[in-house]
């Protein structure tokens, strides 16, 4: 009896299913991968031309750019215009993480995919065990790094361009000090794309208030008790919703 007509060895050949083959975009985008992930294309390492990548995969140009264009929206490398441009190895780590997820974040914000509400409800649903982690496990050069955000904070006009980058660098060195690093990126990537400070009626009153509640975060966070600074941040954050800018709609 052939396999034809066993039915049960009919059942068997049933069960595969096709391996689909991959697009020339798909082949090209999946081996420069693998040699960025492998250090085969090192940090920093700048991709041959379009014309050359082109020549090398035996694909066209335009086949090659949709790979490139694919590779850097996943952040693992930077497309520089102009002369002494190309198309350069990214960093592969926490860091570049965060930014490449801000990146998408801010993209999905302009074009109206998400609200800015909720980017900032899951903010603050990460902020909390971030802050619980960091009271427990901060070292001295944490602490040291937030309280020189702080006083860099604290000597700046109410005003000042940098106030709002300041407020995300101590909120991320918090996220930080936690010592969870992917933690760390994803409040970067939504503290920076929300940019809370920019949506608070910044009064003199409201930016002695946040200063010192951000202090008092700061001192939990130095007594290493988690309970402290949770409370202390959850006062900070319900303190800022209570004061939006005139133009914002509660909630957004």
């Amino acid at each position: 009896m052939t396999a034809v007509d066993d039915p049960v060895a009919s059942d068997k050949l049933q069960s595969f299913s096709p391996v689909p083959v991959m697009r020339p975009r798909e082949q090209v985008e999946e081996q420069l991968r693998a040699a960025i992930l492998s250090g085969q294309l090192p940090i920093g390492a700048k991709l041959g031309s379009e014309a050359a990548l082109a020549v090398e995969f035996s694909v066209s140009r335009t086949t090659v750019r949709e790979a490139l264009r694919s590779l850097a929206t996943q952040g693992l490398i930077n497309k520089v215009p102009g002369s002494g441009g190309g198309s350069f190895v990214r960093s592969v780590d926490h860091q570049s993480f965060g930014h490449v997820l801000r990146e998408g974040i801010e993209n999905l914000l302009q074009l109206g995919t998400i609200e800015r509400r909720e980017a900032s409800a899951v903010r603050l649903l990460l902020e909390v065990p971030a802050v619980r982690l960091a009271a427990q496990k901060a070292t001295p050069d944490d602490i040291a790094a937030l309280e020189r955000i702080l006083e860099r904070l604290k000597a700046a006009p109410i005003d000042h361009p940098d106030i709002p980058l300041l407020d995300v660098e101590f909120h991320t060195s918090i996220a930080r000090a936690s010592g969870n690093r992917v933690l760390s990126s994803l409040i970067f990537a939504l503290h920076r794309a929300t940019e809370p400070v920019r949506h608070l009626e910044l009064t003199k009153e409201v930016g002695r208030q946040s200063h010192r509640q951000h202090s008092q975060i700061l001192d939990a966070i130095r007594l290493h008790d988690p309970d402290a600074a949770e409370q202390a941040l959850v006062t900070h954050l319900a303190y800022l919703d209570e004061h939006p800018r005139e133009d914002e709609t509660v909630g957004a």
